[in-house]
């Protein structure tokens, strides 16, 4: 089979609301056809199959990150169609400074991806990883006390958001004197995945820019002993030391990251939990399968759908043959709920044996490095909600009723999270 031979539906991939409120039914038809699949609006090969998607993220020679973000928006700046391999990797090294994100991590490519990634890998060590989880604890019950003795409320302004703000805050080190206003700062959705430009601005990132540009020169000149201080003396392999700007680039990237894909994942194993009585007293009996149930919400609705690669190589995936030039988009929200690893993928399985073989983080060189952190707040904050709250149900006033229920999605599709999530808590 050959690109050009396999055609999904004539449905607009990037802007329909069908795509928004329940991706999943035309994911599987499209995965049925093939599991990789050209979409009709911008030519994109999406990439729906598990199999398929991890030869993709985990070939960095033949697909490069450079859009990662963007994908097929705004277009690459010169055209591609009809080049060899070796023209097309000419042309991605000359421009890709031009395209937009190129200064985010998730852009780069080894070996400069490699040396960027390592700054942060001092941080994210067993010995941080226990001192940071024992901050969670303290901030669940923080966060919770005053939620639930409302009885409940939107629960992604006032647990998910603060919660999974201030831990990227304290495991980056950020002084607590600060981290009110970051809070303030940042509390407000950005939609990623947009294609209006407003939509794709670097505020939120700026704005983190310039606090930690600040931090880190700070520490340079004066150490402190503290995890920005690390930071601020991290040297990449070689033992060069990078700009200030490096630094500070890395470092926003996982908390603007981390703190999104967090929200999300909070947020969608809230919704299973609340229509689930069963289910909410089972893990209460057993909260040690509260991992797994994390787990299984990762599969069930991957906060990430997914992202982007250019293929700077002629190569063939799941049997469909891809032009050095091309856009992909591998789609982890679809290859999670594939048949052939995941049996009953539609359905929630508190004791499937397998969902930890999920690839919500990703995997290959790109795979989140904050992915320690995003299971643990996971776990720490249901294990403590279900422990001191009693029965806990949808907002019906919000949400409707058993058999007319109403959910916001998140406009975009590169994230998968609910906008709002009202909950009654006795």
């Amino acid at each position: 089979m050959t690109s050009s031979a396999a055609q999904a539906d004539d449905i607009d991939f990037f802007h329909s609301p069908v795509l928004v409120a329940d991706p999943y039914p035309v994911l599987a038809r499209m995965r049925a056809e093939s599991p990789v699949l050209r979409e009709p609006t911008q030519g994109v090969l999406v990439v729906t199959g598990y199999d398929e998607v991890l030869a993709v993220v985990g070939d960095h020679e033949s697909f490069s990150s450079c859009t990662s973000v963007t994908g097929p928006f705004p277009g690459f700046p010169v055209p591609l169609d009809g080049l060899d391999a070796d023209t097309v990797r000419a042309l991605i090294d000359e421009h890709r400074e031009q395209l937009p994100f190129s200064d985010q991590l998730p852009s780069f490519d080894p070996p400069t991806h490699t040396a960027h990634r390592s700054l942060l890998t001092r941080l994210i060590t067993p010995k941080r990883l226990k001192a940071n989880e024992e901050f969670m604890w303290r901030l669940a019950d923080q966060v919770l006390a005053p939620y639930l003795a409302r009885g409940g409320g939107e629960f992604i302004s006032d647990v998910a958001n603060p919660v999974a703000l201030l831990v990227i805050a304290d495991m980056l080190g950020v002084p607590v004197e600060d981290r009110d206003e970051l809070t303030a700062v940042l509390t407000g959705d950005v939609a990623l995945g947009s294609t209006e430009g407003a939509e794709m601005a670097h505020a939120p990132l700026q704005y983190l820019y310039t606090r930690f540009a600040d931090y880190i020169a700070d520490r340079r000149r004066t150490p402190r002993g503290d995890v920005m201080t690390e930071m601020a003396h991290a040297t990449f392999p070689d033992g060069s030391t990078p700009e200030v700007i490096d630094v500070v680039r890395v470092a926003s990237n996982l908390f603007s990251a981390g703190q999104e894909t967090t929200v999300r994942l909070l947020s969608s194993a809230l919704k299973v939990l609340a229509e689930d009585v069963d289910l909410q007293g089972r893990l209460r009996r057993r909260p040690e399968l509260i991992g797994n149930f994390i787990e299984e919400a990762l599969r069930f609705e991957s906060p990430i759908r997914g992202d982007f690669r250019l293929a700077r190589a002629d190569t063939t995936i799941g049997g469909v043959d891809i032009a050095a030039g091309a856009t992909l988009m591998v789609h982890y929200g679809a290859a999670n709920r594939d048949p052939r690893v995941f049996e009953n993928p539609d359905t929630f399985d508190l004791d499937r044996p397998n969902a930890r073989r999920h690839i919500a983080f990703g995997r290959g060189v790109h795979s989140c490095l904050g992915a320690p952190l995003a299971r643990a707040e996971g776990r720490i904050l249901i294990e403590r909600l279900l422990a001191t709250a009693g029965e806990i149900r949808l907002d019906e006033v919000h949400h409707g009723g058993g058999g007319d229920r109403r959910f916001e999605y998140v406009p975009t599709y590169i994230l998968r999270g609910l906008t709002q999530l009202h909950l009654k808590v006795a």
